[in-house]
């Protein structure tokens, strides 16, 4: 046999081997091509977790919830003590809810429609009182009124003072003072609550046309 005839035939013979290893190679080349997405994926899932995991680092600090109150006693800003809050009492007025509540004294601005004041509690201030006043049903809250507050003890006043219209970002709209009291012991805080005065939808229409006072008793513990 020529050397050219024994040369074809074994090329014949290595053909499938050759055609065998491209195609492997092939195979092989669409694998690695496959593993791309899944490697993508976890980039993905891992800058989804990095952003979460900045996005609760952002959010850090701003609990505004009222938590655990374990240490709040503890915590005191210029001589000013953390207050947990505590609710105060409640009343009732013609689909009127009144709820007074206590917490911490912070700085506020009341604003007069020209310039700002700013008020800071100081160290002898006991704590924040805030006055809601809502809708019975819905919760809404109602505006345009006014609020005076008296707190006694033993028929002696501690405080009494004008509660102003507040806004707040964490507390909502409410009506507030910061109040300081002796220590510790019982109280009766006795609100006084003018009308709202405001155009009114019917819903409203034949109530809270004169001013109303609410007693409420309460026991007051200064945090330690």
């Amino acid at each position: 046999m020529s050397r050219r005839h024994r040369f074809a035939r074994a090329a014949r013979r290595a053909a499938p081997t050759c055609v065998f290893a491209v195609l492997l190679a092939g195979c092989a080349s669409a694998d690695k091509n496959l593993t791309v997405p899944s490697s993508t994926t976890a980039s993905a899932a891992s800058s989804s977790s990095s952003s979460s995991s900045s996005s609760s680092s952002g959010m850090a600090g701003m609990n505004m919830g009222s938590g655990s109150s374990t240490g709040a006693g503890s915590v005191s800003v210029d001589g000013v003590k953390a207050v947990p809050t505590q609710l105060l009492g409640s009343a009732a007025w013609q689909g009127m809810k009144i709820t007074a509540e206590a917490t911490t004294p912070l700085p506020f601005v009341i604003y007069n429609g020209t310039s700002e004041q700013m008020v800071k509690a100081g160290p002898g201030t006991s704590f924040h009182l805030m006055v809601m006043l809502s809708d019975a049903q819905t919760g809404v809250a109602i505006p345009y009124a006014s609020v005076w507050a008296t707190i006694k003890r033993q028929g002696k006043i501690y405080y009494d003072a004008r509660q102003w219209p507040m806004i707040s970002r964490y507390m909502g709209p409410h009506y507030g003072n910061d109040v300081s009291v002796p220590g510790a012991g019982t109280y009766q805080l006795s609100l006084l609550v003018s009308p709202p005065v405001s155009a009114r939808h019917v819903e409203y229409q034949n109530v809270w046309l004169h001013p109303h006072q609410v007693t409420l008793t309460f026991h007051w513990t200064p945090p330690a």
